[in-house]
């Protein structure tokens, strides 16, 4: 039988995977490299693995939410995303779905919004 810390984690789990493209878009207004973003989403309470993060940037990328290009400046080139103008456009679209989330989360407590 699951313990109630398995559960929870479990749970959390599953509640961060959306929030983590949110994260991502807000994060990548500025340009950013993968790792860098993993640095930046952990700083801020957003731990995420390494594997889900590159597959998710690529599946971003596919869908034209965000760009990239290669910086290849450094002795290592590297790949630099950005939010695109369409995931600015699907970003406002989910914050203000996180919004009306939360104010129903509100309301079923019994508490103003």
């Amino acid at each position: 039988m699951a313990t109630a810390e398995d559960i929870i984690r479990t749970h959390l789990q599953e509640l961060r995977r959306g929030t983590v493209v949110v994260a991502s878009l807000i994060a990548l207004r500025e340009p950013g490299y993968g790792y860098g973003l993993l640095q930046q989403m952990a700083e801020h309470r957003f731990p995420v693995d390494a594997n889900t993060l590159y597959p998710l940037l690529r599946r971003l990328e596919d869908q034209g939410l965000l760009t990239s290009e290669w910086n290849t400046e450094e002795s290592r080139p590297r790949k630099v995303y950005r939010t695109s103008a369409k995931g600015e456009q699907v970003l406002h679209l989910l914050l203000e779905d996180m919004r009306a989330v939360q104010d129903s989360f509100t309301s079923l407590m019994g508490e103003e919004a």
